[in-house]
């Protein structure tokens, strides 16, 4: 990971110090860096006692909205941050901690040596990009997920049998609710073109389910947050533009679980 975060990032960040107008925070994946959020970012309504909202130790998900390099300022928003993102990043941040916890427990199965451990890591990290990935394949794929990587014949068994026995495949779902009609003598055609008009997402699967005229439950499944909320964004963004296009009428409402 980058050593400063990305403007529009969700980061996870604990919260250090509080202060009538905001609260000072570091953030957990670089480092500790500071980062600071207003009082007026800390919800959508106006706050009295920023107290009533956070404390200090607390755990945030939080968006990066301004980065001034020049001041060295990062500045981070609570109430920019939808309950999907929020779910989507802890979500992440789980399997991360249980990923790098499964590798530690093959390496010492395997009683490896550091370098043979940083040789599997860096073999490993160059096939699927990080430890995540590359044991979530070694769980679902077995041998075949490691074909081929340097990695040394002692610590590629302890960890498919480490990956094997705890790692299940992951499956997470979202969804929303489409209203779509047209007054034109063929709607019914025009609304059921404008229905398969989006892309089939890659990793991830979404469905359209009647719920009654004019309502449509528009529903993507992945192996994770994040590739699902991807789906579920490019197959209604799609439907809406194709709608425009047909002169139908159409809205998109996500559903937060």
């Amino acid at each position: 990971m980058p050593e400063e975060p990305e403007l529009d990032e969700l980061v996870l960040a604990t919260v250090k110090k509080i202060m009538p107008y905001g609260a000072f925070c570091s953030l957990d994946e670089y480092g500790g860096r500071e980062a600071f959020v207003h009082i007026s970012e800390v919800a959508p309504r106006w706050i009295k006692n920023i107290h009533e909202f956070l404390h200090e130790g607390q755990k945030l998900v939080a968006k990066v909205y301004h980065i001034e390099p020049e001041k060295n300022q990062i500045d981070l928003s609570l109430k920019r941050v939808t309950e999907s993102e929020k779910k989507a990043k802890l979500e992440e941040s789980r399997r991360e901690k249980r990923a790098e916890k499964l590798f530690e427990v093959a390496i010492k199965l395997a009683k490896s040596t550091k370098a043979e451990g940083i040789a599997a890591r860096s073999a490993l990290a160059g096939k699927y990009g990080n430890i995540i990935e590359a044991m979530e394949a070694i769980g679902e794929k077995g041998e075949e997920a490691i074909a081929g990587l340097k990695i040394e014949k002692g610590l590629a068994s302890a960890l498919l049998e480490v990956a094997s026995k705890n790692i299940k495949k992951a499956h997470a779902e979202v969804s929303g609710v489409l209203t779509l009609f047209s007054y034109e003598p063929n709607g019914a055609e025009i609304v059921r073109k404008i229905l398969l008009s989006f892309p089939k997402p890659e990793g991830a699967q979404v469905q359209v389910l009647y719920l009654g005229a004019p309502k449509y439950q528009l529903k993507a499944a992945a192996q994770d947050f994040k590739t699902a909320e991807k789906a579920l964004g490019a197959a209604s963004e799609a439907i809406l533009s194709a709608a425009k296009e047909a002169k139908a009428s159409a809205e998109f409402c996500r559903m937060e679980k």
